[in-house]
C-alpha cells in the first residue's frame, strides 16, 4: 500500500475502545474518522493531523511537523507530522488527543 501499515495499526490499537472511530481509505492512504469526519491518517510514512486553524502555528513549530500540501497550497488546520515525530507512544498520543479534541468541536458529517 501506499502507506506505512505498521503506522495505522499503531493508531487502530491507540483507538479501539472508541466507537466513533472508522476507517476510510482516502488521499492515497488512510484515514481515521470520529463521527465521519477525519481527523488523523496516514500517507506514506507521515501522520496527517487535522489539528484545526487554532492549534496550526503550535503544531508547526513543533519538530518533525510540516505543511500538508496535498495540491500545492498549504492546507490551513492540518500537518503532516513525519515518522520520527510519532517514534513513541507518547508522541502518537499527543497528536491523537490533539486532533481528536479539535475535531469534536465540529458538528457531525451531514449535519446542517
Amino acid at each position: 500500500m501506499a502507506y506505512d501499515e505498521q503506522l495505522a495499526q499503531r493508531i487502530r490499537e491507540a483507538l479501539a475502545d472508541n466507537p466513533a472511530i472508522t476507517e476510510k481509505k482516502m488521499f492515497g492512504g488512510i484515514a481515521f474518522l470520529h463521527r465521519g469526519l477525519m481527523f488523523v491518517g496516514v500517507s506514506n510514512g507521515a501522520l496527517m493531523a487535522r489539528v484545526g486553524k487554532g492549534n496550526h502555528a503550535d503544531s508547526l513549530s513543533r519538530s518533525h511537523v510540516r505543511e500538508m500540501d496535498f495540491t500545492g497550497r498549504p492546507m490551513q488546520g492540518y500537518v503532516f507530522v513525519d515518522a520520527p515525530g510519532v517514534q513513541s507512544d507518547e508522541q502518537l498520543r499527543f497528536w491523537l488527543e490533539r486532533c481528536e479534541q479539535f475535531v469534536v468541536t465540529l458538528p457531525p458529517k451531514g449535519s446542517a
